[in-house]
């Protein structure tokens, strides 16, 4: 299988149905209403989705629980060939921001994934997010938490959440305090507000934005994109599923590519969207007709943007490089 790199993973969002359905039952919480019939998270739009996301995270109450969560969504990142991923964390959900707290999750959690990069070949690195509809005194938590564990592991400072609440930058004093910081830094934007939320994000001072898509709708942006090189962390499949775009065909990702815009490709929330890595590339495959030279493209953009080592970065490569 073609080794693969991923840049927009939620952690929250990778639990597999099966595994959320077991720790309620644990703990004997109620959440059957966040399922379908199939067992499948079942969602009716982005907001509720939201709701669903929050109710999956609800059941995850100690580090154990995210030790083992970690576990499981590596073991999905492993089967569909990803050799390096980005792990979106929130000292929101590990911890409510107290940096002594965040650090006992933060701790089961790497030793996780040390774990899984020991027996299934995966490097892990995670990325703290703040959530922008909590606003941004929350944020300010948040990247207390990142600041105070920035180190081999947690690389990078970002935020997701509801584009529709407040402005991007109302959060400029937490990404200086991140960039302070050393983290690498990154922003959800361009989902589903428009191009001029790209261009808010770039004046984050980020060097990546998640999704990033919209920029499409205004070619002076894709332009300034391509020439700055910052490169988006594109999502296809989500993309589809949440209705930004009506198809597969429908969605910008060959043109930005085209353009000479920086795309990479990630699952976001796997198993809300019924896809994995291995299915992304095999989607776009069929559908722009892409073939390995172009992914080889895509892999080799990641971890050049990826907030890792050197030495890290160089390991990777001679894994991408390695004949299949």
């Amino acid at each position: 299988m073609t080794p693969k790199v991923e840049l927009h993973l939620h952690l929250e969002g990778a639990a597999p149905p099966a595994f959320i359905r077991g720790l309620a039952r644990e703990k004997s919480i109620d959440i059957a209403g966040i399922f379908d019939e199939a067992g499948n998270y079942s969602y009716r739009d982005f907001w509720h989705f939201i709701e669903v996301y929050a109710a999956v995270s609800s059941t995850l109450k100690s580090p154990e629980d995210y030790r083992r969560l970690t576990t499981a969504v590596l073991e999905e990142s492993a089967a569909s060939g990803v050799v390096y991923t980005e792990m979106f964390l929130s000292p929101e959900f590990c911890g409510e921001n107290d940096v002594g707290a965040w650090a006992e999750y933060l701790h089961a959690m790497r030793e996780a994934a040390d774990q899984a990069e020991r027996d299934m070949g995966v490097v892990t690195r995670g990325i703290v997010t703040c959530i922008r509809h909590l606003g941004p005194d929350r944020a300010k938590g948040a990247v207390r938490c990142a600041a105070e564990t920035a180190g081999k592991f947690i690389t990078g400072f970002g935020i997701a959440g509801d584009e529709r609440a407040g402005k991007l930058a109302d959060f400029v004093w937490s990404f200086d305090c991140a960039r302070e910081a050393g983290l690498g830094l990154t922003a959800h934007a361009g989902e589903w507000n428009g191009p001029q939320e790209v261009r808010d994000a770039l004046a984050l001072g980020v060097s990546r934005v998640g999704h990033g898509v919209r920029a499409i709708e205004d070619p002076g942006l894709v332009d300034e994109l391509a020439e700055r090189g910052t490169v988006l962390e594109v999502c296809p499949g989500s993309n589809v599923a949440l209705g930004v775009y009506p198809s597969w065909q429908a969605h910008p990702i060959a043109k930005l590519h085209d353009r000479g815009v920086k795309v990479t490709v990630s699952t976001d929330d796997p198993p809300f969207f019924h896809t994995t890595m291995a299915h992304e590339f095999d989607r776009l495959a069929e559908t722009f007709d892409w073939d390995e030279g172009v992914f080889a493209t895509l892999n080799q953009t990641a971890i050049e943007a990826a907030f890792c080592d050197a030495a890290t970065r160089d390991t990777i490569l001679k894994k991408l490089e390695a004949p299949a």
